[in-house]
């Protein structure tokens, strides 16, 4: 047995010593969700015993499948890729602990019920509002109660799971001439971290998030849903699954995500069209901040505070995009320790679904960054009237877990009554 491991192992040596150098990357490497396609085994099963599996996954479904792996008992905080906290720890109080850019999807099993002020009926803010209502049963994840398919298009919520955004086998990729293609060069390494290679004349890198590109639709699901657009140009920092206590996650956004975003919600900002939505906000490449909105965003502190620069403006809460696919300018911006905190120019930034929104889901109606049902995000320096007969504000939630929805952003660094951050772009002055 030794003999034949030596043998084995002397083999690869001289495959990695002989073959040419593409080759020589490609063949011994699974990289697995690092990029490219991993090994088979780790998803798929060699039989299906019941014979009701016809993928052979791992799970009921593919996104029971993904949360194998990317949800965790026991995680005391946030931790490595997890996106999901099991329901079991989510008891009265209790935040979910993930805190990925995209948001941790145990929000969509925290329903919140308050009452306003002195005679007005209870109110409510349920789990299933809280953002993409990902099925996957053997986590307990259901669909969607209210919406039958993707508001402002046509896709079912009945299919949607992870793998209607994320593409398993991470097929799509970003070549050296900027294009994205599903096949080509052989697929390097990850492409959305700021510590990535760059794609050269031999070899490719992953798109951002292993994201469907053109013609992308999951052999699941039936009828005529292929993606018309391609993933966007974006870069995360290395480290991004992390408390903002201290300093901010920014993931740079280049260009092209709420084009993204339309593969399945079309018409969600377009007005005057079945499913569109009369006045909604603008986004994508149409969406410029020009001079005003700029200007708004790079002075805004908080309420009451408009002594900011450009150079120290950002805010991870209402991120933005550069209006750039430059890689190399992307990743210089993408940081975690707040190294490069400018905000957005009057020219080429621009509004994007996720200036607004997180792309999982988040502690409030929406998956909004922010509590847009409220006025005020802070009051008397407190997210939450926790413990008070009357919550206007905190709308149910705890202290810790409002703390929580804000990426654990410290209340006191927003004003003793802060407004909506819409302001942060609009400084109050809206069309």
């Amino acid at each position: 047995m030794q003999n034949r491991q030596a043998i084995k192992t002397a083999v690869w040596v001289l495959l990695l010593v002989t073959l040419p150098p593409v080759l020589r990357w490609y063949a011994p490497s699974h990289a697995f969700h690092d990029g490219g396609v991993g090994a088979c085994e780790a998803c798929h099963t060699i039989h299906s015993p019941d014979g009701q599996n016809p993928y052979l996954l791992k799970g009921q479904n593919s996104s029971s499948l993904c949360l194998n792996c990317h949800e965790h008992a026991g995680d005391t905080g946030p931790t490595g890729d997890h996106v999901s906290t099991p329901g079991v720890e989510l008891g009265p109080g209790a935040p979910p602990r993930q805190l990925s850019p995209g948001g941790d999807f145990g929000w969509l099993k925290k329903t919140f019920a308050w009452v306003p002020e002195a005679g007005q009926p209870l109110q409510y803010s349920l789990g299933d509002r809280h953002g993409h209502n990902i099925i996957a049963p053997d986590f307990l994840y259901l669909p969607d109660s209210t919406n039958s398919s993707a508001p402002g298009g046509s896709y079912p919520a009945a299919d949607l799971t992870c793998v209607s955004c994320h593409e398993p086998h991470g097929g799509y990729r970003r070549n050296v001439d900027g294009s994205v293609t599903r096949d080509g060069r052989p697929i390097r390494s990850s492409g959305s971290l700021a510590g990535s290679p760059d794609p050269d004349s031999g070899l490719s890198v992953g798109v951002y998030r292993l994201l469907g590109g053109k013609d992308y639709q999951p052999s699941s699901v039936g009828g005529s849903y292929a993606f018309i657009n391609d993933p966007p140009s974006a870069v995360a920092p290395e480290t991004s699954n992390r408390s903002e206590a201290v300093t901010q996650t920014r993931v740079a956004y280049g260009a092209g995500m709420s084009e993204w975003c339309r593969n399945c919600h079309a018409n969600i900002h377009t007005p005057a069209v079945p499913g569109g939505t009369v006045g909604s906000h603008p986004a994508g490449d149409a969406a410029k901040f020009g001079a005003a909105k700029s200007d708004y965003y790079n002075a805004y502190v908080r309420t009451g505070d408009l002594t900011g620069t450009s150079a120290t403006s950002y805010l991870s809460l209402v991120p933005f995009e550069e209006g750039t696919a430059n890689f190399a300018q992307l990743k210089a911006h993408a940081v975690s320790d707040d190294s490069y905190r400018a905000g957005p120019d009057a020219v080429g930034a621009q509004v994007m679904c996720l200036t607004c929104h997180r792309a999982h889901a988040s502690g409030w109606d929406g998956a909004t960054r922010w509590n847009t049902r409220t006025e005020l995000i802070t009051a008397n320096s407190a997210y939450s009237q926790e413990g008070q007969a009357y919550q206007p504000y905190g709308q149910g939630r705890t202290e810790a877990e409002a703390l929580r929805a804000y990426y654990d952003f410290p209340s006191g660094r927003f004003a003793v009554n802060q407004e909506s951050l819409c302001n942060k772009c609009h400084g109050g002055v809206y069309p």
